[in-house]
């Protein structure tokens, strides 16, 4: 497959506390109007390998192949380094050591309002920062209306943005960069900007983009918009990348990192918890069906969770359950005790032990275990949320039953039974 992006030994340093010219930040205009419109850009930085005083490193030894049409995620806690790469590749600043090749035009939104000129009216922006990404003028004159009805602002084309709101201008400055004919995309946290309504039409826009193959880098912190967007992902830390692979993978890696709670089970009086603490959660256990402990599911399994209360009153009307949901919060599926018209349980003060089978068939990937009592009119006595991790495999006990796609889709397999038939039967 072609490659749109080459990274090679890139690493950027910066001064601590200095401005020297080989650490300056140059205006967007004025770095990518140099061959903005070349079919292959190439960026290069010599630097000595030894680190003077007073200085750190944002990226080091990056390396990396991004193949054309790929949406690449790159995700990591603030400082990981994530936006240095975007700026060496934007070419708004240059690496200190390594390089990157480039194939094909680039266009970039890393920060609101990025090559707009504030004296000048929203129309002549448009044109302004078209210019900026190397387009012609009739190919910005023939998407304009496209980019204007999409911005939201068309009313305001003609006032000097310096009067826009951080909105408007996110809004136009996006408008702009998904709208022009690019093959690149870099993206940095546009999504953490403007409405709901707002991010919603980023993302269908940026999914139309995906499906005319062009490449997207994106930055963001936001996971949802990430798992539904690449294929890809890497995880930065301390400008190194420590991951590399499927997007829902590295997405797990990334929240699993420094979790001390949700491994062993025992819930401590320090976890954070809800409710009004009749009864408290002190420890869960997964097993298989003998009862042995478990920290991975294998697929098809029927899943045994153990429950132990430390009950301080006498509680009536109570239903137990167990939820399981993925790292980033989203719910794949809850049990109730009270299914099927049972009846809320009554608890008498001491120590219980509650025990459930759960028979689901979740996909594979990284699983927390979300724990509440409440009564069956509602209030809540107990929740404990992520207090037990495991992992679903993607193959059966057997290995005659496996999970077929490298890229998981959705959480659990439900149960199905298919006929087919001709069409005149």
């Amino acid at each position: 497959m072609p490659v749109a992006i080459r990274v090679d030994g890139l690493g950027k340093r910066y001064a601590i506390g200095a401005e020297e010219g080989m650490f300056r930040y140059q205006a967007l205009r004025d770095v990518i109007a140099d061959g903005a419109s070349s079919l292959a850009r190439r960026v290069r930085g010599h630097g000595s390998a030894t680190e003077p005083r007073g200085t750190f490193w944002a990226l080091r030894d990056v390396s990396l192949e991004v193949p054309r049409g790929q949406v690449l995620a790159v995700i990591g806690k603030n400082g990981a380094g994530k936006s240095t790469l975007l700026k060496v590749l934007s070419r708004i600043t240059p690496p200190t050591i390594g390089g990157a090749d480039i194939y094909g035009r680039v266009g970039s939104l890393l920060e609101v309002g990025t090559g707009f000129h504030p004296e000048l009216t929203g129309r002549e922006n448009i044109y302004l920062n078209g210019a900026i990404l190397g387009m012609r003028r009739a190919e910005v004159r023939a998407n304009f209306d496209a980019i204007a009805a999409f911005s939201g602002v068309e009313r305001f084309l003609d006032t000097p943005v310096k009067r826009y709101s951080s909105g408007m201008y996110v809004r136009l400055a996006f408008a702009v960069a998904a709208h022009l004919t690019t093959d690149i995309l870099f993206v940095d946290e546009v999504l953490a900007v403007g409405d709901a309504e707002f991010q919603r039409k980023c993302l269908d826009k940026m999914s139309s983009v995906v499906r005319d193959g062009r490449t997207i880098v994106f930055v963001s912190h936001n996971l949802a918009a990430v798992k539904a967007l690449c294929q890809r992902a890497v995880l930065f830390e301390a400008g190194r990348i420590v991951r590399d692979g499927n997007v829902d993978e590295v997405v797990d890696a990334y929240l699993s990192t420094g979790r001390t709670s949700g491994t062993d089970g025992i819930i401590a009086d320090t976890t954070p918890r809800s409710g009004s603490g009749e009864a408290r959660l002190r420890r869960v256990r997964l097993t298989d069906r003998h009862g042995q402990p478990i920290s991975q599911l294998y697929l098809g399994d029927t899943m045994r969770v153990e429950m132990t209360y430390d009950v301080s009153r006498r509680i009536s009307d109570v239903v137990a359950s167990v939820g399981i949901s993925t790292l980033d919060g989203v719910r794949a599926a809850t049990v109730y005790s009270t299914a099927h018209g049972q009846a809320g349980w009554s608890f008498e003060p001491g120590v219980h032990r509650i025990v459930t089978d759960i028979d689901v068939t979740l996909l594979p990937r990284l699983y927390t275990l979300d724990f509440a009592v409440a009564r069956t009119g509602g209030n809540e006595i107990d929740y404990v949320q992520q207090a037990l991790d495991f992992t679903a495999l993607g193959v059966a006990r057997t290995g005659f039953d496996s999970y077929p796609w490298a890229t998981v889709h959705g959480y659990v397999r439900p149960a199905a039974e298919w006929q087919r038939t001709t069409a005149d039967s």
